[in-house]
């Protein structure tokens, strides 16, 4: 069983929260709340108030934030391994309809044989890449799509 398999403990996820708004400022700015990570699903939530553009729906730039926080956010916890560093390498992001709440992005597990190729490879290399999803969701319906590929690299000695 995998860490993504089971609820964590809501200290970990507060623990997530303040090291993506330590590490990554803007997402103090945005407002980002860590909802949960457990499920197959690493999710992160937006207030709309924080994150809408002049006809007052979220923000295009907020929302491609929010999907690339997910996906990071996803393997952040996933590894838990301080010297850890992750990035994005390429992503595409669809944007299907305006979202007029607050924003939502969740991050879904890939399968479980791209997962631990990603895990042995970092284990093994030090580096890792993985493609994951994101979708932010309103009203049960997918508004905006996410791929992006993701680069784990090791740095000993380089806490993140």
């Amino acid at each position: 069983m995998t860490p993504g398999d089971v609820p964590l403990h809501a200290d970990l996820l507060s623990e997530t929260e303040q090291f993506l708004h330590e590490k990554i400022p803007i997402t103090r700015a945005m407002g980002v709340r860590v909802e949960a990570f457990g499920d197959g699903q690493f999710i992160l939530i937006a207030p709309i108030e924080k994150n809408h553009n002049h006809l007052h729906t979220a923000f295009g730039g907020s929302l491609s934030a929010m999907a690339t926080l997910a996906g990071y956010g996803f393997l952040w916890l996933e590894l838990r391994d301080p010297d850890a560093h992750v990035v994005i390498k390429d992503s595409a992001i669809r944007f299907r309809r305006p979202v007029h709440g607050d924003i939502r992005a969740i991050c879904r597990k890939p399968e479980d044989e791209a997962l631990s190729a990603f895990k042995s490879d970092f284990a093994r290399k030090g580096k890792a890449r993985i493609a994951l999803t994101v979708e932010i969701v309103e009203d049960g319906i997918a508004a905006v799509e996410f791929e992006g590929t993701f680069v784990a690299v090791r740095r000993a000695g380089q806490n993140i």
